[in-house]
């Protein structure tokens, strides 16, 4: 058994009425809307929001390929949430060979992955290179002071304001901003302080 550290979601480890367990898994039902074809679960932790998603959508989607760069947690994730079409792998979603490595999908969900990566740039490069063309991304961070700012969270590169979150996806045709306040996910509303941003974004 995974221990936790309170930056993992287990949900083996946590209450079901646990905040931060309830967020991550209306982001993952939020997702499944989208999802088709090739799919692509970037930073997937534990399993639980892979194998969510897999049988949310197992009659649109052709193949899940779920990634993390803990060895542990992808050894945790095969045994306790194995589902015939998710494929857990071992990978740093940095590396620059990673779209070699995985090829190409109709659907990349990455949530809670961009703050912990200090190269945001190669991130964003494989992102974009292993999206199909018309395919759609879905990636949520939190927000914070900014770039190269402390955040307080100690397994945190920095947290973007919601300007620099906005400016993050120039390549694409279409994006699409969300935010979310507990498992409330909804169009940005001006009169609301929000602690955590997502993106839709069209390829």
């Amino acid at each position: 058994m995974m221990k936790y550290t309170g930056e993992r979601v287990i949900p083996d480890l946590m209450k079901p009425a646990n905040s931060l367990l309830l967020e991550h898994l209306a982001r993952y039902q939020f997702s499944s809307y989208y999802m088709h074809g090739r799919a692509l679960d970037i930073a997937c932790g534990s399993g639980y929001g892979s194998h969510m998603l897999a049988k949310l959508t197992k009659k649109r989607i052709s193949e899940l390929v779920a990634v993390d760069s803990d060895p542990e947690t992808i050894l945790y994730a095969n045994k306790r949430y194995n589902h015939q079409k998710v494929r857990f792998h071992c990978e740093d979603a940095a590396d620059p060979l990673l779209p070699q490595k995985l090829g190409t999908f109709d659907v990349i969900v990455t949530f809670e992955t961009y703050e912990h990566v200090a190269d945001e740039q190669q991130l964003l490069a494989n992102l974009y290179a292993m999206l199909n063309p018309g395919g759609t991304l879905i990636l949520s961070t939190p927000f914070g002071q900014g770039r190269g700012k402390p955040c307080g969270q100690p397994f945190h590169v920095h947290q973007l304001t919601v300007e620099e979150f906005h400016d993050l996806f120039p390549q694409y045709s279409e994006v699409k901003f969300y935010r979310q306040i507990g498992v409330l996910i909804e169009p940005p509303r001006p009169d609301q302080k929000y602690p955590l941003g997502i993106a839709v974004c069209t390829k």
